[in-house]
């Protein structure tokens, strides 16, 4: 390992490199998107509590999207190509400072799209772009310096750079909101499609799967990490105001059995040996993992609703804050189930039923709330559903993996 960062060259790493690991620079890279993720589920519960539910979906997706984007394409682009010289930690610096003028944005969005008129994204789409710009100039350096890889990496500055001239579009033009999101799908779909077509200009870069995979899933337990804290802050202020109860402690205590459970069942499926077969479909990883994280940070939403409803603030029915919290810990489970068929091209029996079990639990925790359990209960209950797949899978479907991954293998 050299001990100089002085420049050097954007040639390529050896893809099939033993004990690859995420650097110190990429976790504290991952903070910074912890600050926009932890931005982004404080506003949505903040309106969630209000009943503004449409203005809490939207400026979610929105939001989360142009938060999760630019860190898959960077985490890609690092895999290939991180050669920790000092051009590289400079360019991952702009993109940490894009990443908290982001954060800074969020909730202009939101007052914007309550108020239903003109998008106010300035703050926010300066951010997104000052990343799209480290990203670009990584792009062109790996053209430069990768002869194996030039179209490819010519392709991938290309296609980013056209989509932020629809970002900045919106910006100078101030239209009513729905066109405003109009263009703004146009953009995003060049984001998505882009890198698909820059892979097909040669035999794709050389990211490496381990490295991938442990990327990923750093950032869910980061991720996670942002609920827990999210969770204890709104039930520490609820304590404040009116101290300890059973509902505050079955609160403290199902949202961490939850972040624990959904922390077990992502690390169940062996991402990185997917990600290392013959075809191992990156495209079907990497963009579903787009609902893993959402779903991550709609569940951190959720229970700061649920601390709400418990502490009495606001007018939010315990039957809603169940809601806010089930559905995207149905997300959640549904895309790992998703993620795993898609890769291993096949649907296991076992793991459907294991996930409609988990369905019927978070079934029976909104019923249970409706027919008059405690949200606190509700809770615990909700906490049992990734519990399901835990069970199932110690108890013996481990035993499909390997034959899964020989299957997999032989296709």
């Amino acid at each position: 390992m050299s001990l100089s960062h002085s420049l050097g060259r954007m040639t390529g790493r050896d893809p099939h490199e033993a004990h690859r690991a995420s650097t110190p620079l990429e976790l504290l890279f991952d903070l910074t998107f912890v600050v926009a993720f932890s931005q982004v589920s404080a506003q949505t519960a903040q309106y969630l509590e209000a009943g503004h539910v449409r203005t809490a979906i939207i400026a979610f997706v929105f939001t989360v999207f142009a938060a999760m984007l630019p860190w898959v394409n960077y985490s890609w682009l690092a895999s290939a190509y991180d050669n920790d010289d000092i051009f590289f930690r400079i360019a991952t610096l702009v993109e940490m400072i894009g990443v908290l003028i982001l954060a800074l944005g969020v909730p202009a969005v939101f007052v914007s799209i309550d108020a239903g008129k003109v998008l106010d994204n300035h703050v926010l789409v300066a951010g997104y772009v000052i990343m799209r710009v480290a990203a670009i100039a990584l792009w062109l350096r790996a053209a430069k310096h990768d002869p194996t890889h030039r179209a490819t990496a010519l392709a991938y500055a290309k296609y980013i750079a056209l989509a932020q001239v629809f970002w900045v579009a919106i910006v100078i033009v101030d239209l009513p909101l729905w066109p405003t999101i109009a263009i703004l799908l146009i953009g995003v779909l060049i984001e998505l499609l882009g890198p698909k077509y820059a892979e097909r200009k040669t035999n794709g870069t050389p990211w490496n799967p381990h490295h991938i995979a442990e990327r990923y899933g750093l950032l869910v337990i980061i991720t996670l990490g942002e609920v827990v804290l999210g969770t204890i802050l709104a039930i520490s202020a609820g304590v404040q105001e009116f101290g300890w109860s059973l509902e505050a402690a079955l609160l403290a205590f199902g949202g961490t059995a939850l972040v624990f459970g959904l922390w077990w069942t992502y690390f169940l499926t062996p991402f990185a040996d997917l990600l290392a077969l013959p075809r191992p479909r990156p495209f079907s990883f990497g963009y579903l993992h787009f609902f893993v994280f959402a779903s991550v940070v709609a569940v951190g939403a959720g229970l700061h609703v649920a601390a709400q409803a418990i502490a009495h603030h606001g007018d939010v029915a315990p039957v809603f804050a169940m809601w806010t919290v089930a559905i995207p810990v149905l997300v959640f489970e549904f895309a790992l189930f998703l993620i795993y068929s898609l890769m291993s091209r096949e649907v296991d029996p076992f793991h459907f039923w294991m996930f409609a079990g988990c369905a019927v639990m978070l079934a029976i925790a909104v019923v249970a709330v409706q027919l008059g359990a405690s949200l606190g209960v509700g809770l615990v209950l909700v906490a049992g559903s990734p519990a399901v797949i835990v069970v199932g899978y110690e108890a013996g479907g481990w035993r499909h993996i390997p034959a899964m991954l020989e299957r997999a293998r032989a296709r």
